[in-house]
């Protein structure tokens, strides 16, 4: 069945050709993206994640056109989804680009749209059966600051660790920063789980300022459950009763191992279960 995006408002093939070789995006990784999970049938934490799209915009310069609002973009992603047949849930991503021109400096800041969906079996946030093995990639470090907490099109270490977590037949790889502090994984945000207690890094540490990562700490926290913002080490994970990552399309991924070490899951699918419960809620407010 033939699949469509939404390039500026406009439908097109989603195989069709939209770009020149101009392009900013492709020739200085020159864009944002937000990656959003779709179930029940509607975006989820879509506010959110258009707060750090424009965070990320506005580090970058962009101007955003005065019709880029929270209905705009729900809408428009509804839309685009039955227009593919997409049923309950799927993985939709939102990338905003300048405009062609210029070389390392832009002719002008403007910029377009793109809009793609992709369907998705899973009803719900739903954890993984098998748990993930993981290890500590540490060929590049990443260095915190503003660049570090949002999504650009400029992913050269992650695509690195990802290359790394398929040679060594991993399922995922942990990142450091330049202090060799654990921040996060290739496209998740890190959890540990001591004595009932969770701890993650900071951002300021340099991990992606995740839209699930605040999620799971409200939850976490209105269901009393401590959470602490810490730098972590390598020891923290070795002592760990648990390790789980977090991201907006999958939402708790549980580890099992990492090394030597074995975890339990517990908290994960307790964390789970009251994910799917604020999911359920938002439908209803919604």
């Amino acid at each position: 069945m033939q699949q469509f995006v939404n390039h500026n408002g406009i439908f097109a093939a989603a195989d069709a050709p939209l770009f020149t070789s101009k392009n900013r995006a492709f020739s200085y990784g020159d864009a944002v993206f937000e990656t959003v999970r779709f179930t029940f049938h509607r975006p989820q934490f879509l506010n959110e994640h258009l707060q750090r799209l424009n965070f990320g915009m506005n580090i970058f310069k962009m101007q955003a056109p005065v019709d880029f609002s929270e209905s705009f973009f729900e809408t428009a992603l509804i839309e685009l989804a039955k227009k593919n047949n997409i049923g309950s849930d799927g993985r939709a991503r939102i990338t905003v680009y300048r405009n062609d021109g210029g070389f390392y400096t832009p002719e002008d800041n403007s910029v377009s749209y793109l809009l793609e969906i992709l369907p998705m079996e899973e009803k719900g946030y739903m954890l993984n059966q098998k748990g993930y093995t993981v290890d500590v990639y540490t060929e590049l470090k990443k260095s915190p600051g503003a660049l570090a907490s949002i999504k650009s099109a400029n992913s050269a270490m992650y695509i690195m660790a990802g290359i790394y977590k398929k040679t060594n037949g991993l399922d995922e790889c942990i990142l450091t920063n330049d202090k060799g502090y654990i921040i996060e994984a290739i496209s998740s945000n890190l959890f540990a789980v001591k004595n009932g207690v969770l701890y993650t890094s900071p951002v300021t540490d340099g991990c992606v300022n995740g839209v699930m990562r605040k999620k799971i700490i409200d939850i976490a926290q209105t269901n009393r459950i401590a959470v602490y913002e810490l730098s972590i080490t390598q020891s923290v994970l070795l002592g760990a009763d648990e390790l789980f990552l977090t991201n907006a399309v999958n939402g708790i991924r549980w580890v099992v191992a990492y090394k030597q070490k074995r975890y339990f899951n517990d908290t994960s699918k307790k964390l789970t279960e009251k994910l799917n419960e604020l999911a359920a809620k938002s439908l209803v407010n919604g």
